[in-house]
């Protein structure tokens, strides 16, 4: 995902213990059964849906973060080949190992839905789970709007009256709509197709760096870039990022992986591998093959060093692949808002209904028809500085959920953890310390609208969790209070 992307646009649980009947408490307490727990009235559509297995899972995660090369071009146009091929070298030991590793111990400590939600609620309470939510849910949401905008755009190269007017707007409509169904079928539907779409998606990359293995020139490597292209670090620094974030999205969707204290871990190592490789090795197949000026290294320049490589044919095929990959994207992220959106229900942050799933499939109706209202809203806005703004919530998110993972390790040290970072909380403090200085320095060179947007939508959070708290004392809507009970006994 590029941040020329995402600038103009900007994916029932195994182990957790059935609650007790209404009116009953639980006569014992332990700090390792403090999990989240599905909501009774779903239980029966949880249980019949079918878990998400290791391979999807995979796939599931790789369409959370990339998706695919497209979007990395611009690293290139930023500071050369040398500072491309080092910073998607280096980057994801900075920055997605971090949180690969903290998704994988805390989604295996707390395998309900929610992920990310949940683990600031239980190392600060209520309202912190709900900023949280809040967060996060209007990055995720607002950044799903830009996806099918992004395949109209592909489109409408191939068919002109995609450009404008009405034709466009039923396009998006369609295009919002018909995704989302196909994300109402199944989460295991949503990552079966991830698969196809991967692979598609990809092919034409690896039949690019095979083809340019004659024409490479290994000295184009150690290129800093032409002589007197000033570097751009913001561009730089962004296109690294939104290529390799989004790792803890998956977290959300936990109650669905079968046996998630070993295939989470897992499933995160080889995507990490896998997404690392997909980034490289088109980057060094055409920097090494192509010699262009620099400046005409934006996003899509793939495609047209494609058709420098091979022709045309290949070109369209890596246009049709960014298509495909746009899709996977919206389905693996509207998963991850929706499943975020029942998370919060069954922990009391929201009201049950929230929490409602489909008697056919088993998935969050309510979620994905709430994800999806406004993506489809945003998608016909001029919303640049929505997205920067939905970016910066989301950097506050990741600070909080930093540290919510270490206060957890010093509040809960006796919880179960399947998966454990092999560090102690020194270490992990220092683990965490680099991506929250590269955070801080993001939300350092923002914007004064990005500053008023985000202070605007932060405050309306924080309206939102007293707003629920009133309707909870009021009891104006049902909430599921017996997991908060249990939390807090």
């Amino acid at each position: 995902m590029s941040p020329e992307i995402h600038s103009s646009r900007n994916l029932g649980p195994l182990s957790s213990p059935q609650k007790p009947p209404k009116g009953q408490e639980p006569a014992q307490r332990n700090p390792s059964a403090e999990l989240p727990i599905t909501t009774a009235a779903a239980a029966p559509a949880a249980s019949a849906s079918k878990k998400l297995t290791l391979v999807p899972l995979i796939f599931l995660i790789y369409f959370e973060v990339a998706g695919g090369p497209y979007g990395e071009e611009p690293a290139v146009q930023a500071g050369g080949p040398l500072l491309a091929l080092l910073g998607f070298s280096i980057f994801p030991f900075i920055w997605s190992v971090p949180e690969a590793l903290i998704t994988a111990e805390l989604s295996t400590a707390f395998p309900g839905n929610g992920g990310f939600v949940i683990w600031a609620d239980r190392a600060f309470g209520p309202f912190f789970g709900s900023l949280m939510g809040t967060w996060k849910f209007l990055s995720g949401v607002i950044n799903i709007a830009a996806f099918p905008v992004l395949c109209i755009d592909y489109l409408e190269k191939i068919f002109s009256v995609f450009e404008s007017g009405c034709p466009r707007y039923l396009a998006l409509l369609f295009s919002n709509l018909s995704l989302s169904f196909l994300n109402y079928t199944g989460l295991n539907v949503v990552g079966v197709a991830g698969i196809v779409l991967g692979v598609v998606s990809l092919m034409p990359f690896l039949l690019m760096s095979l083809i340019a293995i004659p024409k490479i020139r290994p000295h184009r490597w150690g290129s800093l870039g032409q002589k007197g292209v000033k570097k751009d670090w913001n561009l730089f620094f962004n296109t690294l990022f939104w290529n390799l974030n989004f790792w803890d999205n998956v977290s959300t969707v936990a109650g669905e992986v079968d046996k998630p204290q070993k295939n989470f871990p897992l499933a995160l190592l080889v995507a990490v591998i896998f997404t690392c490789v997909s980034y490289l090795i088109p980057l060094f197949a055409v920097t090494g093959a192509v010699s262009v000026d620099q400046s005409e290294w934006e996003s899509g320049f793939h495609a047209i060093a494609a058709e420098m490589i091979a022709g045309k044919w290949l070109k369209v095929w890596i246009e049709v692949g960014a298509v495909l990959s746009a899709i996977g994207l919206f389905e693996a992220q509207l998963s991850s808002s929706a499943y975020q959106v029942l998370g919060m229900a069954d922990i009391g942050i929201l009201p049950e209904f929230f929490a409602v799933r489909s008697k056919w499939f088993g998935t969050p109706w309510v979620g994905i028809l709430l994800s999806s209202l406004i993506s489809i809203g945003v998608s016909y806005m001029d919303f640049t500085d929505i997205v920067s703004s939905a970016n910066f919530l989301y950097s506050l998110g990741m600070l909080l959920e930093f540290a919510a993972f270490i206060w957890l390790r010093r509040k809960l040290p006796s919880l179960k953890r399947p998966y454990r970072v092999p560090l102690g909380v020194p270490g992990l403090v220092v683990m965490c310390l680099i991506p929250s200085a590269f955070l801080v320095v993001i939300m350092v060179i923002a914007t004064k609208v990005v500053y008023l947007v985000s202070g605007l939508m932060t405050l309306g959070g924080i309206g939102w969790f007293f707003l629920m708290k009133f309707c909870k004392s009021r009891k104006i809507f049902k909430f599921d209070i017996s997991d908060v009970e249990v939390a807090q006994d």
